[in-house]
C-alpha cells in the first residue's frame, strides 16, 4: 500500500469483527443469511404493494420506497464484507472506500427522511382524515420523495468531497465498512472542517427529522385521546403502530451505537453495535410491517395464489 502523492493511500484494510480463522465461516454464514432475509423480505413488501391496486396509497407508496432503500442500505456494506471473508482479504480501494461512505450516508439519510415523511402521512390520516386525499395527493407524495433524495444526495456528496482532502498514515479501519467517523479519526491532517460538517449534518438532517417525528406523534396521540370510543382509539393507533415500532427500532439502535461507542471507546465494540442499525433493523422492518398488517398479508397471498393458478393453467395447456 504505497501513499499516493504523499497524502492519500491506494487502499485501506477493513479489520471487521475478528481475525480468528475459525470464526470466519460462522461470520460469513450469519451475515449471508441476514442479508438474504433482508433482501427477500423487503422485495416481498415491494411486490405486495406493486401487485395490489388497493395498496396504491401514500402510506404503502412510502413503505415500498423504504423497503427499496433498506435493500440498497444493506447492499452498501454487507456484500463487500462477505467478499472479503470469502477471499480472506481485508482490502478495499481508496475509491471504493469513498464510494461506500457516500452511498452509506445517502441511504441512511433517506431512511431517516422517509420515516419522517411516513410520520407526517399518519398525522394527516388521523388528524385530518377528511382532507387526506387532497393533502397527500400523488404530486405531493412525489415531491416529498424527491426532496428527500436531493437533500440526502447533497449531504452525502458534501461530506464525501470534504473527506477527499484528508491525509492518512494509518491504513487500518477498525470496522467492517468505511464509516465517516472512523475515517476522520484515522486522518493525520486537520479534521476541523470535517468535524463541523459532520456534526451540523447530524444535528440538522438527523435531529431535525427526529423532532418532526416527535411533533407528528404528539399531535397523533392528542387526536387519538380525543376519540370517545375505545374501539376508535385502537383502530386509529393500529394504523401507525408498525411505523412507530420501526421508528423506535431505528433511533433506538442508532442511539445505542453512539452511546456505547462513547462509553467504551472500543472500536471493536462500535463495529459490533453498528450491526444493529446497518443489518438487523432493515432485516426486521418487513416482519414488523407484514406481521401487523392484514393488507400486506392478503396482497402476498393473492399474488402467490394467482401465480400458482397461472402456472397450473400453463402446464395443462402444454
Amino acid at each position: 500500500m504505497e501513499p499516493r502523492n504523499g497524502t492519500q493511500v491506494s487502499e485501506f484494510l477493513l479489520l471487521g469483527f475478528s481475525e480468528k480463522p475459525q470464526l470466519q465461516p460462522v461470520l460469513f454464514g450469519l451475515f449471508l443469511s441476514m442479508y438474504l432475509i433482508t433482501v427477500l423480505g423487503n422485495l416481498l413488501i415491494i411486490l405486495a404493494v406493486s401487485s395490489d391496486s388497493h395498496l396504491h396509497t401514500p402510506m404503502y407508496f412510502f413503505l415500498s420506497n423504504l423497503s427499496l432503500i433498506d435493500i440498497c442500505f444493506t447492499s452498501t456494506t454487507i456484500p463487500k464484507m462477505l467478499v472479503n471473508i470469502q477471499t480472506q482479504s481485508k482490502a478495499i480501494t481508496y475509491a471504493g472506500c469513498i464510494s461506500q461512505m457516500y452511498f452509506f450516508l445517502l441511504f441512511s439519510g433517506l431512511d431517516d427522511f422517509l420515516l419522517t415523511v411516513m410520520a407526517y402521512d399518519r398525522l394527516v390520516a388521523i388528524c385530518h382524515p377528511l382532507h387526506y386525499t387532497v393533502i397527500m395527493n400523488p404530486w405531493i407524495c412525489g415531491l416529498l420523495l424527491l426532496v428527500s433524495w436531493i437533500t440526502s444526495a447533497l449531504d452525502s456528496l458534501l461530506q464525501s468531497l470534504i473527506a477527499l482532502r484528508l491525509s492518512f498514515t494509518v491504513f487500518e479501519i477498525p470496522h467492517f465498512f468505511c464509516e465517516l467517523n472512523q475515517m476522520i479519526q484515522l486522518a493525520c491532517s486537520d479534521t476541523f472542517l470535517n468535524d463541523i460538517v459532520m456534526y451540523l449534518s447530524a444535528l440538522l438532517l438527523g435531529g431535525g427529522p427526529f423532532v418532526g417525528i416527535l411533533y407528528s406523534y404528539s399531535k397523533i396521540i392528542s387526536s387519538i385521546c380525543a376519540i370517545p370510543s375505545a374501539q376508535g382509539k385502537y383502530k386509529a393507533f393500529s394504523t401507525c403502530a408498525s411505523h412507530l415500532s420501526v421508528v423506535s427500532l431505528f433511533y433506538g439502535t442508532v442511539l445505542g451505537v453512539y452511546l456505547s461507542s462513547a462509553s467504551t471507546h472500543g472500536s471493536q465494540s462500535s463495529a459490533t453495535a453498528s450491526v444493529m442499525y446497518t443489518v438487523v433493523t432493515p432485516m426486521l422492518n418487513p416482519f414488523i410491517y407484514s406481521l401487523r398488517n392484514k393488507d400486506i398479508k392478503q396482497a402476498l397471498t393473492a399474488f402467490f395464489v394467482k401465480e400458482m393458478t397461472n402456472r397450473q393453467t400453463i402446464l395443462r395447456l402444454k
